[in-house]
Parts: C-alpha cells; structure tokens; sequence
C-alpha cells in the first residue's frame, strides 16, 4: 500500500523537526550540572608579568624563575595590613593541607604600592617569596596587582584560575588536589 503525498510530506517535516524540539526540550528539562570548581577559571588564561621585581631582602626575581611549578600569588600593600595577612595567611595553610604535593606549589607575594614591606608581618609565613616592583614601574591590573583575589599560575607562566581574597580554604584545597592529580608537571 502506498502512502499518500500528505503523508510523505507529514514524515519529512517531522525528521526536520525532531532535532528542533528535542534540542528545545534538552535546554529546558535537561539542565546540565553545574561546574564542580570553586575558583574562577580564567579564558583564555595570561600569562603571568615578564617583569623584573626586587626580592625583599636584596635581589632580583622574575617568576620565570619558579616555571615548573604551581604558583598561588597575592598581592596587597608593602606595610601588609589585616587584610594582606589574612592572605598570606591563606595561602600557607592551603600550601600545608596539601600534604606531600605541598612542594608542588610556590607562594609569591607581591607588594604592589610604594610602601616598603613590613619584616615582622612576614616573618609567619617563612618560604613566601615576597616581591616588589621596581621604583617607576607601573603595574598593570592582573595577577601581580590585585588585591582583591588570590591567584593561581601554571607551571607554564599561565594565570589561569583565580580565587577570592577571602576564600574557603578547604574549597580551594579541592580545586588545587584536582588541579594537581590532573597535572604530570610542576
């Protein structure tokens, strides 16, 4: 029996269509589960300044220097207030709950202002490389002057995820474990 000219033409719409509504009910039934990263990853990703800093104590530092490893850089003001403590703060406790890939990943600090920094604020967090720019050198806003976030570097130079300067440490802890686990550098 054949099927009449309606009928074909009924049977091709509908193999037109299908796609459509199917497409229309993925978005609005099928939600798909939200990222499971608590810091903000950063596309595409910077890389980190070129630029030459001093090194608090005497010295010269690029972070070419630490490429090969993670990094976690924060910045604030050299005279360090409760704000900039609470962050290095941060970043130490992180860097130990990380138990044996804790070598794996740096701590930069990068005292963005003129101020000179404070010794006695940064005596706590011993094997933070403490930094600041050369007399002159503006600094551009990214991860070296930004004070309202913590930010993470691959061991390419990359700034590629970024946290909040107030930030769950276990949260971030997960994400740095993952970002670890993932990666067979650094």
């Amino acid at each position: 029996m054949m099927a009449s000219p309606r009928a074909k033409l009924l049977a091709i719409m509908a193999l037109f269509a299908a796609p459509v509504v199917a497409s229309f009910l993925a978005y609005h039934f099928l939600r798909p589960a939200p990222t499971a990263n608590y810091g903000e990853l950063l596309l595409p990703p910077a890389t980190v300044s070129g630029a030459e800093f001093e090194r608090v104590g005497g010295g010269r530092f690029r972070f070419e220097a630490l490429r090969g490893k993670w990094l976690l850089v924060a910045s604030d003001s050299g005279t360090c207030p409760e704000a900039c403590r609470d962050k290095l703060l941060l970043m130490r406790q992180v860097r130990l709950m990380l138990g044996r890939n804790a070598a794996r990943l740096e701590r930069v600090f990068v005292a963005d202002d003129v101020n000179p920094l404070d010794p006695a604020a940064l005596a706590p967090f011993e094997g933070t490389v403490a930094i600041t720019p050369p007399r002159g050198l503006a600094l551009p806003l990214e991860a070296v002057n930004d004070r309202a976030h913590v930010y993470v570097v691959d061991p390419h130079g990359n700034v590629m995820m970024r946290f909040p300067a107030q930030a769950e440490p276990r949260r971030m802890l997960k994400d740095l474990e993952r970002l670890l686990k993932a990666s067979q550098i650094g």
